[in-house]
Formats: structure tokens, sequence, C-alpha cells
């Protein structure tokens, strides 16, 4: 990999929309370099153990790193960077790398602090894609499925969160998994496709033959190895996961039609009004370095339609209050449906568990698939007990290392429990994830809830839901130190942080 400290500006650099970067910082001190850039300050990775360094300008304070000043390279050096060169040859990579092993680089789409209200009150505490499924962060699952990709080199996570929200994270993970991992933080949304455009120079650096790209809030057993294998057999642009759900639910998904046969993606509509196909995209999607040529395309035609564009004043207000930015580009409508039925897209199909993280209820349910999921992947991290030494464990449960629990509770099935939460004798919980610091004194229930961060649960209190993932008010939520006082029912209801109760209540918001 080049040192980016002899990457010369782009002369084109006001044409991008500006992007910054960040990563966990390293434990090793490392010697502050100048580097010369004339795009906005950007850091890099975090490697492994044993990983190599670079230079970064920008690094978060808690890591006690100073921004490097920045310097004017000689002009000699310059030369484009590496996504102005793709173009003029999109099997570069490929030929580059004939003989030798083919690298595989993984985007994760993280989102940003705007996304995921549906999520709230539990996203005010924590970034969603930090918050904690199965007792491991979200986003720690699709990186920990991308950790199975032959020849990785890199994981990005793409994102508009502050820096500093992800350094901790980017830091461990990077350390315990021993892969580069590094974040990227936009300035402002670009959309799925334009966000991953954004950030195609540092994509391309170790000049990949292949890009996995994610989206945080898909819960999957991601088979990324076999959807890899079947990509390079269709030899196309791109491939799809896709699944079968009911015809009921298929709009509120991105529906499609495939060849049954060979498997190329015919149709795609994104939210259809009408039913279209019980065939909906999953979220995760396999690409060669021609996506990027395709979403230059894109961005070229909606400049074009801009500049030739001649409406009324009326007209001109109206398309201005409702057309995106010109920057702005969707995957799904700009891309993948354009591209349907010209041999350059296909499917592959998951008979595996599929669903999408949007609220705290679905986030419940996704919680018990992957804890199900550990019996095959990672049998170690479930609890075991039987009652007389330690605590009653029914069906798959997760326990941190700090958590104490009471030998008479009786613990499951699907049951998450966080560092230093507390269960007191005789406790009962079922179908619920309860979060950091919370204590559950003797004789409560808790069933088909998410209990927050620093909250209480009385004696004989208890706090249940009906178990609907995806009614509003189907599980309880209690917010961030939420104190539920002795002999209190809290039933299918949602309580913002910092409350206390006193008196038993259901089906409310308690504000």
């Amino acid at each position: 990999m080049r040192d980016r400290a002899q990457i010369p500006p782009d002369p084109d650099a006001h044409k991008y929309p500006q992007v910054r970067a960040t990563t966990a910082a390293n434990p090793v001190v490392e010697p502050e370099l100048s580097i010369s850039c004339s795009r906005p300050p950007v850091a890099v990775e975090h490697h492994g153990p044993t990983g190599s360094h670079h230079p970064t300008p920008r690094r978060p304070k808690s890591h006690h790193t100073r921004a490097a000043p920045h310097s004017e390279p000689s002009h000699a050096a310059r030369r484009p960077p590496p996504s102005r060169r793709a173009r003029t040859g999109s099997s570069q990579p490929a030929r580059a790398m004939a003989g030798s092993e083919q690298r595989v680089v993984a985007v994760i789409m993280v989102g940003g602090p705007t996304k995921g209200t549906r999520f709230r009150p539990l996203s005010l505490n924590v970034p969603k894609p930090l918050f904690p499924l199965a007792g491991q962060p979200m986003v720690h699952h699709p990186i920990s499925a991308c950790r199975r990709i032959p020849n990785l080199a890199q994981i990005y996570l793409i994102g508009f969160y502050e820096e500093r929200e992800f350094a901790l994270y980017v830091s461990s993970i990077s350390n315990e998994l021993r892969i580069p991992v590094r974040y990227l933080r936009e300035d402002k949304p670009h959309g799925s496709a334009g966000g991953l455009y954004s950030f195609r120079d540092y994509i391309m650096e170790d000049s990949p033959s292949h890009i996995v790209l994610l989206n945080c809030d898909v819960c999957s057993s991601f088979p990324l190895p076999e959807m890899l294998e079947a990509h390079k057999r269709y030899g196309g642009m791109g491939t799809l996961l896709v699944n079968k759900v009911s015809a009921e639910s298929a709009n509120q998904f991105g529906e499609l039609v495939a060849d049954p046969e060979t498997n190329e993606l015919l149709h795609y509509t994104e939210k259809p009004e009408t039913f279209v196909s019980d065939l909906i995209n999953c979220g995760v999607y396999i690409f060669t370095p021609n996506i990027f040529n395709a979403i230059e395309d894109v961005l070229k035609q909606k400049k074009d339609r801009a500049n030739i564009r001649r409406v009324s004043s009326f007209e001109a207000l109206q398309s201005a209050t409702k057309a995106l930015p010109a920057d702005y580009v969707r995957l799904d409508q700009d891309i993948l449906s354009p591209l349907a039925g010209k041999k350059e897209l296909y499917t592959y199909q998951t008979l595996d568990f599929w669903e999408q993280i949007k609220t705290p209820g679905m986030s419940l349910r996704c919680s018990g698939l992957y804890l199900s999921q550990f019996r095959h992947t990672s049998p170690h991290l479930l609890a075991s007990g039987d009652g007389k030494k330690s605590a009653t464990i029914i069906g798959d449960v997760y326990i941190h290392p700090s958590a104490k629990v009471h030998p008479t509770a009786k613990i499951g099935p699907n049951v998450s429990l966080s560092a230093n939460a507390r269960i007191g004798a005789g406790a009962r919980l079922i179908n619920c994830i309860i979060l950091d610091d919370v204590e559950i004194m003797d004789n409560a229930v808790v069933i088909h809830s998410i209990v927050g961060w620093k909250s209480t649960i009385g004696k004989w209190s208890r706090v249940q839901g009906e178990g609907d993932h995806n009614a509003k008010l189907g599980i309880t939520i209690l917010g961030e130190a939420v104190d539920v006082e002795d002999e209190v029912v809290v039933t299918n209801s949602i309580v913002l942080p910092n409350k206390t109760l006193n008196v038993s209540v259901q089906e409310e918001i308690i504000l």
C-alpha cells in the first residue's frame, strides 16, 4: 500500500463532496508526519497487531494524538488518484493480480444520527450500530461475517456519526479479529451509492477485485463466501443477496424478478405500491470495481439534466424543495433498477434467516436469532446452568462475564445480559435484553422487554410485553436510568430515560 503522505492533491478536488475519515488510535506511539493533500484531512486505518501503520492528520482527542501539519507536495510527484485511473482500465485490478490472490474489501454502511429515529429511546444513548444484540454490537455481526471472506484486505465503516463515537470500537474490533478496520465519516448523507463513491480512493487502495457492501441494520447469517463464489461464476458486475417473504410484507422492501435458470436480475423496484414479487433485496451485495463507473455515469447524467433543465419560476421553486442533491445517488433506484435486465446484475438466494432491524422490537427478535446462531458458530458464548451452583439456564442465553446472577434465578430462552448486570434471587427472565449496570431485584419478572442502562426493577415487580416484534407497543422498553419500584407492573409500554414508576402502567408512552 502506498504511503498516503506521497499522494498528491487532486486538481478536481473541488468537484467532490468533502469527506473525512477516522480510525481507532494505535496503542503504539507513532511519529507525527506531514501529509500533503488538497482534499480535506483524512485519517487511516488501525491495522491489527501485525499490521502496518500510516500517518494520520486527525485522531480522536481521547487517544492523545495531535493533528499533523499540512505541507505542499512537489508537483513532480503528482499523479491521478486510484479512482481517476479506474475508468481507463476497469480490468486493471484483475490484470495486476493475475497469478496472485485476488483481494476483497468489505464496506458496511452504518448511517448516522439523523437515521434510526424509529430506534428511540435506545438510540438516545448509543449509536444504533453499537446497540448490543446477543451481547455484541449490532455492527459486530456483519464484521464477523466478513472475516470469513477469503483474502479480505480491509473493512470500512461508512457513516456520518462523529468519529469519537466509533473510535474505541474500531480499535477493539481490529485487535480482536486481527482485521484492519477503518471508519470513514461523510460530511453529509450522499445516499448508499454516493457514500460509496465518495470514498472510492480509499476502497481501491488495495486494488481489490471485489467489493462486499452490507447495510448495518441487516440481521442475517451472511453467507458471504458462498455468495462470492456464485458472483465469480455469474461474471457480472454485481450480485444481490435475496430472500423470499410473504406477499403481504414484500412491499416494505425492494422487490425484484430474477431469471430462474441464470439468476440474472431482470427487474427491480423499490417498495412498489402493487405486488411485483415475493423475492426481495436483502441489502447485501458483491460488486466488481466497475460499480464506480456506473455511479459516475449516474452523477454525470444528474449534472447534465440539471444544466439543461428549463422550468418556470414556480416549477423551479417546487423542484428545489423536492429534488435530491446532485451528488446524492441511491443504490436501489439509481443503480439497480436501470441495470436490471442488462446482464450486469445477478442474485443469490439465502435460505437462512434474514430480518431488517428498524425498531427496538425487531432488535429483540434479531438478538434471539443471533443467539440461536451461536450454537453453531460460537457455542462458547452461550451460558449453561442447572440451578444448583449457578442459575437455571433455558435455551440460548448470553451472560457477560461481569454480570452477577443469583443461583436461584431462572434465565432464558433468548436472554442477553450485558456488563455489570445484577440479577436477584428468584428472578425470571424470558426473551429480553438487559443492558449495562441494570439491577433486577428478588422475584422480579422481565418478559419480552428491553431494560435500559442503569435501570432498576424492584422486588416482585413485573416488566413485560406481549411479544409482537412488529407492533409499536408489542414489547416494553425502558430507557436509561428508569426506576421501577417494588410491586409495580409495566405492560406494553415505552418509558423514556430518567423516570421513576411507582404505579402500574399499561400500553403507555411515558415521556
